[in-house]
């Protein structure tokens, strides 16, 4: 009985956190292309054991949408030449 117990009590810790685990992709869908202008802040999250590649969130301001958050694909060389600049932009301290 009690080896049953336990074994009903793993099985659902398991799946607790495979549930939290599978929160943490938030890049399935990939956003627009975006003026470099508009960027406020860049995230570059690591790649989880559960996810495909890297997670480049952008956070964008426009006067007509306020503050939006998207997903970039890493492999674009939109993405790559953005975060370049946005590297080179955060050194000089703006």
């Amino acid at each position: 009985m009690k080896l049953l117990t336990a074994a009903l009590l793993l099985l659902l810790i398991a799946m607790c956190l495979a549930s939290v685990e599978g929160l943490k992709c938030k890049c399935s869908r990939k956003g627009p292309k975006i003026r470099f202008s508009n960027v406020r802040k860049l995230e570059v999250k690591p790649r989880y054991p559960f996810c495909v590649e890297e997670m480049i969130i952008v956070t964008l301001w426009t006067k007509v949408r306020g503050e939006q958050q998207h997903c970039l694909n890493p492999k674009r060389q939109n993405t790559v030449r953005l975060l370049k600049w946005y590297r080179v932009w955060k050194e000089k301290g703006r």
